[in-house]
């Protein structure tokens, strides 16, 4: 049963900080000054995190996923609005209007983060111009995602909608612990299994999983439990229906893909 979680600061350190990409290249001294303000989190799956504390701290991840969502009390239907990996930070919104953000933080897996008040965060902004210059450039990169997605839900197909989410998802995530001279054959991620994908794709769970199946008979890739494994990488991209060629395009056309 999930829980509200209580969790109790810690400092976060200069080496930590300098973890997350959007401080890694910032000057030594102004690192030092921003751990300073710093905490370090943790949260687990499954665990509640009451989505009040974006009215107080912004938060950016340094290991693990997190999904955001919302959803329909009603239908009882579920919408992701973001996938989150480390490198990421949230809430934009509320960073930049300070208005409430109704939503739903989902771990899914072990998270770390620093979180720092809100105020402070905005006074970084203003005040530091280099810090701006690393900033701005990650929000515009995930305005072209909000974008992206929005003229995929009302443009393309679900097979089309499907085969472009699990190749970004593939190109955003570099997880490999296995020989050297095979670490550009295997993009592992983790969570995103059927339900996951229908709420991405902005459909429902049988719709995903009966197209998975035909994939799976096309030999496009193989479904196993909590498990896709990308067999045809070409078929996949021409699925897709890409004009441009993906940034971080995986290397091999043998990829794993596990939810």
């Amino acid at each position: 049963m999930n829980k509200d979680v209580n969790h109790l600061p810690q400092k976060a350190s200069p080496v930590l900080v300098k973890q997350a990409n959007l401080f890694a290249d910032l000057p030594a001294k102004l690192i030092e000054d921003f751990q300073q303000e710093f905490q370090l989190n943790e949260w687990h799956k499954g665990e509640y995190i009451n989505s009040n504390i974006l009215t107080q701290r912004f938060f950016v991840m340094i290991e693990g996923q997190l999904e955001i969502k919302q959803s329909n009390a009603e239908t009882g239907r579920e919408a992701t609005l973001d996938m989150l990996y480390a490198g990421d930070c949230f809430d934009l919104m509320v960073l930049f209007d300070d208005q409430p953000h109704d939503v739903i933080i989902s771990p899914l897996t072990t998270v770390k983060l620093l979180s720092v008040k809100l105020a402070t965060m905005r006074h970084w902004l203003w005040t530091y111009p280099e810090f701006n210059q690393q900033f701005m450039p990650y929000l515009a990169k995930k305005m072209r995602e909000k974008e992206q997605q929005a003229s995929n839900l009302i443009l393309h197909d679900v097979p089309t909608r499907l085969s472009r989410i699990i190749l970004e998802h593939i190109n955003k995530i570099k997880f490999y612990t296995g020989a050297k001279e095979e670490e550009h054959q295997h993009h592992l991620v983790n969570g995103l299994n059927d339900e996951t994908l229908a709420r991405m794709t902005g459909s429902v769970r049988q719709v995903i999983n009966k197209q998975l199946q035909l994939w799976k008979q096309e030999d496009t890739l193989d479904k196993k439990r909590n498990q896709l494994i990308i067999k045809d990488l070409e078929a996949l991209e021409k699925e897709a229906k890409y004009t441009e060629v993906l940034p971080n395009a995986p290397l091999s056309t043998n990829s794993s893909f596990k939810s």
